[in-house]
């Protein structure tokens, strides 16, 4: 996941980018070496200048990594925003249909002849 300043790393990007194990990964996030956070069961460790994410060999392929992480990420927030507006506009059409109604006379029930 990518953001302005920095870009979040999974474990195994992380330990590529840092040319360490990713079971001494774990142990610096459990010890709290490195800024870290959990999303859905996946630690992310932050990388503070996405400038400097760069591997031999694996630079476009980490680059389309983050890249896509970032997309999700934005697609997420869009989502969300876009369902707080259909709320607001089911809010907003109810009230609506509630005046207008309240405005009509009553119906007369059906007599039978």
């Amino acid at each position: 996941m990518a953001t302005k300043e920095g870009v979040w790393l999974s474990i195994l990007d992380y330990s590529q980018y840092k040319k360490v194990s990713i079971s001494t990964i774990r142990r610096h996030i459990k010890s709290n070496i490195v800024k870290s956070k959990e999303v859905e069961g996946k630690y992310f460790i932050y990388v503070p200048d996405v400038e400097k994410v760069s591997l031999k060999g694996e630079g476009e392929v980490l680059r389309l990594k983050l890249e896509i992480e970032f997309l999700k990420q934005e697609l997420k927030m869009i989502q969300e925003e876009n369902n707080e507006y259909k709320m607001l506009v089911d809010l907003y059409e109810k009230k609506q249909s509630s005046s207008h109604t309240s405005d009509l006379p009553p119906e007369f029930p059906y007599l039978k002849i």
